[in-house]
């Protein structure tokens, strides 16, 4: 398959309107059981010169990420990192805590006169952040874009690197939280972590040893089934680890050191703030 190199025909226009601050903005971490929800945004110069190399961060390798995301650093005239948690996710569902995380991140670039991101419209949002075009596949196709799914990516994974310190019995460091057969079986092995999504069924389902609860049971009382045969498996162990620590407060640490390098700071809440904040 032939690889999309993004190209500049969306920002183009705008500059060209007058459009100066024109944002690229995407996230990293949806599809994972565990840890929060990374997204970036990126302003670059008007009528620069796209950098070699950069795309669709899921078409990079990790060597080619940790390459490119401090020269988009360096060439940026504004890069936001915000994230979600995993209590924000727990909190709002995992569609509305991406879209908090994007709102975190751009909202730590200040003034921008146009919003570019990766997907589908978003309910409300250019009430958030202001005009915005939304572009499906806007990550392999929009250079802009494609620069915040670098910087996203880089971030995510070196907090993932970091807690798989913590908790070494599940490869964070190599599957970054996503379901991989290791991952799953650490799950069984040894249960939840508190930076997994506990709300999430299908771990539920995963610890409970059931695969077919999800399936077998009437509809509006799957999560009741599984919850129970949850703790009945997992017993004291389901949240493995704790240590006492507060969980949010040990990805928001996790996350800072992880964006230092790249001289970021990141926009995460541990406040509880509402969904529209």
């Amino acid at each position: 398959m032939a690889v999309i190199v993004p190209t500049l025909r969306f920002e183009r226009p705008l500059w060209r309107a007058g459009a100066s601050r024109v944002v690229g903005v995407d996230e990293v971490g949806v599809a994972p059981t565990c840890g929060a929800v990374v997204a970036a945004a990126v302003i670059m110069p008007p009528n620069c010169k796209r950098i070699a190399g950069v795309r669709d961060s899921k078409t990079l390798s990790a060597a080619q990420r940790e390459r490119l995301a401090p020269i988009i650093r360096r060439r940026a005239v504004a890069v936001g990192v915000g994230a979600a948690s995993v209590a924000d996710i727990d909190r709002l569902n995992i569609y509305h805590a991406t879209h908090l995380a994007m709102r975190r991140a751009i909202a730590r670039l200040g003034d921008h006169d146009h919003v570019l991101v990766d997907g589908l419209r978003i309910a409300n949002f250019e009430q958030q952040v202001g005009p915005y075009t939304a572009i499906v596949d806007g990550d392999a196709l929009v250079y802009s874009i494609a620069c915040a799914s670098v910087i996203a990516k880089t971030v995510r994974d070196r907090m993932m690197h970091r807690l798989a310190v913590r908790y070494p019995q599940y490869g964070w460091e190599r599957n970054a939280g996503y379901a991989t057969l290791e991952h799953r079986d650490a799950i069984r092995a040894h249960g939840l972590t508190p930076h997994h999504r506990r709300s999430w069924q299908a771990l539920q389902v995963l610890l409970a040893g059931d695969q077919l609860a999800m399936f077998a049971a009437p509809e509006g009382h799957v999560a009741e089934a599984v919850d129970a045969a949850l703790f009945d498996a997992a017993g004291d162990d389901v949240f493995a680890g704790a240590e006492g620590a507060d969980p949010e407060e040990v990805e928001a640490g996790e996350l800072a050191e992880a964006s230092d390098d790249l001289g970021l700071e990141v926009a995460i809440d541990l406040t509880g703030t509402p969904v529209g904040a």
